[in-house]
């Protein structure tokens, strides 16, 4: 269990008193997170989530705040931090920062199809509209200078097929770089997997988990989650989930030019994140009760990403 901060139901209690909601009457760990601890929280007066941020600075907080307040108010679901009965959103506990959420309706799928894909593309876009004029600027601790410098630090660790493959993708964000930075920015999400989307059938209730969330190129965004949402087991991208998660997206927000050129590149990139993230999890963790993803599966997925045929509709 992704439980790295246990908690004892008396320091709970005295936590969860200075928000009114009533009395606790249960809470459960959540095994699917991989680098915050998370509760499932009951109290009197509802659901709640409640995360101890175990990763990244404790000032960069406020940022996390600001932009779930901001798309709360654009009326996008997702879940926005509670305030104490003293107007406090963020606190401490066990050491740890530590916010309280409102715990979404519906439940992440693992097979997602076509319209599951255009709900993802619709709400993305709105979140980048939402962000777009008025972006909160939080440089990413995972972006293109990270992944260049860990990859750099792994290639020793990998085999020899994986090693040219991982050489190549650096050698192309050396390249790419100026050009990837000046695409049309906005805030993201940067993580919007499957199992950061909660769905009532094949209606989007809710999006969580943004503490990923950074302002960079929108492409990105749209990269991260089409090589999750579109992906088959093989890494392969499936046409029609891509054409309506893409579809989607580009009615509300259509692409430039300069984005359709560079999306090949941002697919690889998008690839490379979390190869070498769930790589370095893999090996921080080792042996230990933490849920760790497989590398293989982004090691595939930019292998397939070699040759794209899932071009954006639009530019302009």
């Amino acid at each position: 269990m992704s439980v790295f901060t246990p908690l004892a139901r008396p320091e709970l209690e005295t936590f969860l008193a200075s928000y009114g909601l009533g009395r606790l009457l249960d809470f459960q760990g959540i095994a699917a997170g991989s680098e915050n601890t998370n509760f499932f929280i009951s109290l009197e007066q509802g659901e709640f989530v409640l995360t101890l941020v175990e990763r990244g600075p404790v000032q960069e907080m406020p940022f996390f705040i600001e932009l779930l307040d901001v798309l709360h108010d654009a009326d996008l679901p997702v879940p926005y931090a509670l305030r104490t009965t003293d107007g406090v959103a963020l606190r401490e506990l066990a050491g740890k920062p530590a916010l309280l959420q409102p715990r979404l309706a519906g439940k992440h799928i693992k097979q997602a199809n076509a319209q599951h894909c255009a709900q993802v593309g619709e709400l993305l876009a709105h979140l980048h509209l939402a962000t777009r004029d008025n972006m909160i600027k939080r440089k990413t601790d995972r972006g293109l200078d990270w992944m260049q410098e860990e990859g750099a630090k792994l290639l020793s660790h990998l085999d020899a097929e994986p090693r040219r493959l991982l050489e190549a993708a650096l050698d192309e964000i050396a390249r790419q770089k100026v050009g990837i930075l000046a695409l049309p920015r906005a805030n993201i999400h940067a993580d919007l997997f499957r199992d950061n989307a909660m769905f009532e059938g094949t209606h989007l209730t809710g999006l969580i988990d943004f503490y990923n969330a950074c302002s960079g190129p929108m492409l990105y965004d749209v990269a991260i989650a089409l090589n999750d949402w579109c992906s088959d087991d093989d890494g392969v991208l499936d046409g029609p989930r891509a054409r309506a998660l893409l579809g989607a997206y580009a009615a509300l927000r259509p692409f430039t030019a300069a984005e359709a050129e560079l999306w090949p590149t941002m697919l690889r990139v998008a690839c490379v994140r979390f190869w070498l993230s769930r790589l370095i999890a893999a090996e921080s963790f080792a042996g230990q009760d933490v849920l760790i993803h497989d590398p293989m599966e982004f090691q595939q997925r930019l292998a397939q990403r070699q040759t794209v045929h899932a071009l954006l509709p639009f530019a302009l």
